[in-house]
């Protein structure tokens, strides 16, 4: 960014309208004054031990946190299951006939569960996987569209002590493939189709293909979503079972397992610049802890609310703020299987009147196709159910916050924009409704118990202004560590400054009143749609292409997106470039990662920008997709390369 811009840009934030706290939200707020971060402030431990308290442990902790940095142990000695959290501690009052999940689907079938119907088809199910031979400890995939049966085999395998590695449901056979066997799956969960804009996702057909390259697999368990559909899957006698016939006459006898706090509850993995994703491990006690009281002070929840999160169950915030969070809060939560805009654009909105649904949360992709179709979508239905809206997945513009307040929380709602990732396991840092002055573009304050900062490259801290996002002391959500690769652990996260010191890669502002806004990534981990895609992934998905010698990919802005992955190719010497050529490369890259990472453009190159030690200086690249200034081209080894390609690329798409 020029000095000009910069100064453009801080005057923007300045002009930034500020909307304190309504008084009528803040007399029924589940937070209605500041004591809380006070409380937190003077002692982050205990304020985390009282939380967790709130829970139902089996045995006490003997120890809140054991901090040997960059590991760390919360609750260290305690029992506790999250699926008993979830389900059983609710049963015994009102809360057994209270809607725990509502699904519908986009052809308009609806299914509904309280949470006694839930507790017991987990505990049908948790059988089924113990007769299947899982036990604690054991590994199990899920690969799942939006389904009912997603959520209860997370719970299944909680409460049975199993792991559960869900992959959302839209990546290829190869990052299936990928993931169970970096985990070492005993057992794979699926459907044999899911449901996209009256499509259908042959989910079966893709976990057969990922299945062939997949030995620690010996069962896998099929839900049956698609009517007809069965009569076209391949199915392995002995290896493949049905959902339901599994749970036809099935006990319902299933005690939750005990677990240690510090059992892995989840893998998930996420985008890692290696191009070989990171499976995140979290553990049982400290993710619960973190997952409920978020929940609870963040949604600001109540026993009437109708928490609708627009999430898939493949990504960390359907773990958090769909199944665990929610659940253990006693909410109702509301599920989708399908498409925002069908058959109409006007589909969650139609939802969010029938339902009455009271808390809305969402990505900023999502909000800003909204703006796209237009106000008359939102302004057809009735939308007074709602009383809080949320954002998660970036940062969003101040132009979307606004369209947001206005057109879908009718200015009366307040805006949750929350930061976390995948990583943090929960929410950590957002507004709290009921007390917090909402500042468009700003996520706003750490929450109470999480210490957050901005640091410059030395490791100072900067008080006002911008620089890098640091947390400096564990939280009991926090990963710990990567599956498989420790080491990978403590380089990514705990090496940038210090092993105590926590880097998420994110750059940060800070204003005056401490409300922090997210710039976004600080390496090559790109943020598409809400979804991390590491560019190393998509170059290697690139290269493997017969045609390719070399690729770099890299973000610029989208005003939908986000991101939106740029890629630079350079084809073999025999080897043509054509329009034909180019769509075959974006179908690649969908066929080996899935079509989340279909480039949005690509330029073909007769060569890239390289410093004389064979660097690719990504950098210059991102220059070139942004449409800037080109930066410093003196330490290539030849200059004429990057303009070559900036004029090209102009060419083609327009600078």
């Amino acid at each position: 960014m020029s000095e000009k811009d910069q100064v453009g840009f801080e005057n923007l934030l300045n002009e930034i309208r500020t909307f304190p706290p309504k008084p009528e939200f803040t007399k029924d707020a589940v937070v209605k004054d500041r004591s809380i971060y006070e409380r937190a402030a003077s002692d982050p431990v205990a304020y985390w031990e009282t939380e967790a308290r709130e829970l139902d442990w089996f045995e006490p902790w003997t120890r809140t946190l054991e901090w040997d940095p960059p590991h760390v142990k919360w609750f260290d000695g305690g029992k506790i299951n999250v699926a008993y959290n979830c389900l059983d501690r609710h049963l015994a009052g009102p809360r057994r006939n209270k809607a725990a999940i509502i699904w519908e689907a986009e052809n308009g079938r609806r299914r509904t569960y309280t949470y006694g119907q839930l507790d017991r088809e987990v505990r049908q199910f948790g059988n089924c996987l113990k007769g299947l031979g899982v036990g604690k400890g054991d590994r199990v995939a899920i690969y799942m569209p939006m389904l009912p049966e997603a959520a209860i085999a997370m719970l299944a395998c909680a409460r049975i002590g199993a792991i559960h590695s869900v992959v959302f449901g839209g990546f290829s056979p190869d990052s299936l493939a990928d993931r169970i066997n970096d985990a070492r799956c005993r057992v794979l969960i699926t459907a044999d189709g899911g449901w996209r804009r009256g499509q259908v996702i042959a989910l079966k057909h893709n976990a057969d293909r990922a299945l062939e390259k997949c030995p620690s697999i010996e069962h896998v368990v099929i839900v049956n979503n698609i009517p007809g559909e069965h009569q076209l899957l391949h199915f392995m006698e002995g290896r493949d079972h049905w959902y339901h016939r599994l749970m036809d006459h099935q006990s319902a006898d299933c005690p939750a397992e005990p677990m240690d706090a510090e059992d892995p509850l989840y893998i998930l993995y996420t985008s890692g610049t290696t191009g070989q994703p990171k499976g995140i491990v979290h553990t049982t006690g400290g993710y619960a802890v973190g997952a409920y009281s978020t929940t609870k002070y963040v949604f600001d929840l109540k026993e009437s609310d109708i928490f609708w999160c627009t999430a898939d169950v493949g990504w960390v915030t359907g773990h958090s703020y769909i199944v665990y969070g929610p659940l253990m809060n006693g909410a109702t939560v509301l599920m989708y299987e399908g498409a925002p805009n069908y058959p109409d654009k006007d589909r969650f909105w139609e939802m969010v009147e029938n339902h009455h649904v009271t808390v809305f949360y969402t990505a900023p992709t999502a909000i800003r196709a909204f703006m796209k179709w237009g106000d008359e979508y939102p302004a057809k239905h009735d939308l007074s159910s709602l009383r809080l809206l949320g954002s998660v997945g970036e940062p969003i513009n101040p132009e979307a916050w606004m369209w947001y307040h206005e057109h879908i929380g009718a200015k009366r709602c307040p805006i949750v924009d929350t930061w976390w990732q995948t990583e943090t396991g929960s929410i950590m840092i957002s507004a709290l409704p009921g007390v917090s002055t909402l500042k468009p573009g700003f996520a706003g304050e750490p929450l109470p118990g999480v210490l957050a900062t901005i640091l410059d490259e030395a490791g100072n801290e900067i008080k006002t202004g911008s620089g890098l996002l640091a947390i400096t002391h564990p939280w009991p959500s926090m990963l710990r560590t990567i599956w498989g690769d420790d080491q990978r652990y403590v380089d990514i996260y705990f090496s940038k400054w210090d092993k105590k010191t926590y880097f998420p890669g994110d750059g940060a502002k800070r204003d005056e009143n401490g409300n922090i806004m997210i710039l976004g990534r600080v390496d090559d981990v790109l943020n598409v749609s809400g979804h991390r895609i590491g560019t190393m992934e998509v170059e290697s998905a690139l290269v493997d292409h017969p045609a390719v010698a070399e690729a770099a990919v890299v973000g610029r802005k989208h005003d939908l997106k986000g991101q939106a992955i740029v890629a630079f190719v350079t084809l073999k010497a025999n080897q043509r470039m054509s329009s034909a050529l180019l769509d075959e490369l974006k179908a690649h890259v969908v066929e080996k990662i899935g079509a989340l990472a279909r480039p949005e453009e690509i330029l073909f190159s007769g060569d890239l920008p390289k410093t004389r030690s064979g660097k690719i200086m990504r950098r210059l690249l991102r220059d070139i997709a942004e449409g800037r200034a080109l930066g410093d081209v003196t330490t290539l080894a030849d200059p004429n390369v990057v303009e070559a390609l900036r004029e090209d690329y102009e060419e083609r798409y327009g600078g």
